[in-house]
């Protein structure tokens, strides 16, 4: 199969574009045919040796946990789908070894859910790492309810647009940071957008002058800290982006696949509750300028990496 690989660590020239062998399937596991894959800052980071610490690399690796594509097999001990099913998943193992940006991959069937139909390709391999991250974090740690005031920043980047739209439907208010040229975005998903930077804490409290009940920090460093002084007493405070969150008070969180999880973002998706907002989109053989354009900094909802389709 033609798919995306680095050997060893590094930028976005380490990343190759060839043949390897296609994936074995396990017996839980389903073979995906992928028609788009989704590029995320854990993509890159795991391709500078970020991760290191924490998972080993079984070189070549290829990148990519976000997925949408069709079931072409099945392990000997699945039932839940059937050659033909157009799925999505977040398909993130103990190692870092064989990601989506490939032709095929070999899928767990607890990282997969069923595609929605309301969505295209491009789209839908947008919603699983950044829908669940954001599903996870304000269901399991930040309890956010109907009445709430939220504060979510990077509102207009991956996490945090379907984190604004995930806290409105449940009945909550919604401060998110982000640049001035994407405070209309964010006032479509239904946030009050505040702009980051020096005197950030000002301007929320302009807002919120009680403070807020929770806080979505996507960021970190001094983004963190000020989150944490603007919580009402008992205010919840969660971040993905920076572990000294505890010493505040705060949960930090790493996104888990999670079927239960990932099937209720679809049936939102279907419903039209969230929206997937896709920037740029790239050919698989461009995976590279991909992954740079990721890197440039926040963006506007999604980076996709499409892959060529043949029957």
């Amino acid at each position: 199969m033609k798919a995306i690989s680095y050997s060893r660590y590094g930028g976005p020239e380490v990343l190759e574009y060839g043949d390897l062998r296609d994936p074995k399937v396990g017996p839980d596991s389903v073979l995906v045919k992928v028609r788009a894959a989704a590029v995320n800052p854990v993509d890159w980071k795991a391709r500078q040796g970020y991760l290191a610490p924490v998972l080993d690399a079984v070189f070549p690796v290829v990148p990519g946990w976000d997925v949408a594509g069709v079931v072409v097999g099945l392990g000997a001990g699945v039932v839940e789908y059937a050659v033909g099913d157009e799925v999505i998943g977040y398909v993130r193992e103990d190692v870092l070894s064989r990601g989506t940006f490939a032709e095929y991959v070999a899928a767990p069937v607890r990282t997969l859910a069923r595609k929605p139909r309301t969505l295209t390709w491009e789209e839908a391999a947008g919603l699983p790492l950044t829908g669940l991250t954001a599903y996870q974090v304000l269901h399991r740690l930040l309890r956010v309810r109907r009445g709430d005031t939220v504060l979510v920043h990077a509102a207009a980047g991956g996490v945090g647009s379907i984190a604004v739209q995930l806290a409105r439907h449940l009945g909550a208010r919604v401060i998110g940071t982000a640049s001035e040229a994407n405070h209309d975005y964010v006032r479509s998903l239904g946030g009050e957008p505040v702009t980051y930077g020096e005197g950030l804490a000002e301007r929320v409290r302009g807002l919120a002058p009680e403070g807020v009940d929770a806080a979505f920090d996507t960021v970190g460093g001094e983004t963190l800290k000020i989150s944490a002084q603007l919580l009402v007493p008992d205010g919840r405070l969660a971040s993905i982006a920076d572990g000294d969150v505890v010493s505040y008070g705060g949960h930090y969180w790493f996104v888990r696949p999670d079927t239960e999880d990932l099937t209720r973002l679809a049936e939102l998706a279907e419903q039209g509750t969230v929206h997937v907002h896709v920037s740029r989109t790239f050919p698989l053989d461009r995976a590279a300028d991909a992954h740079r354009h990721n890197e440039k900094g926040p963006t506007r909802g999604k980076t996709v990496v499409t892959v060529p389709w043949e029957t």
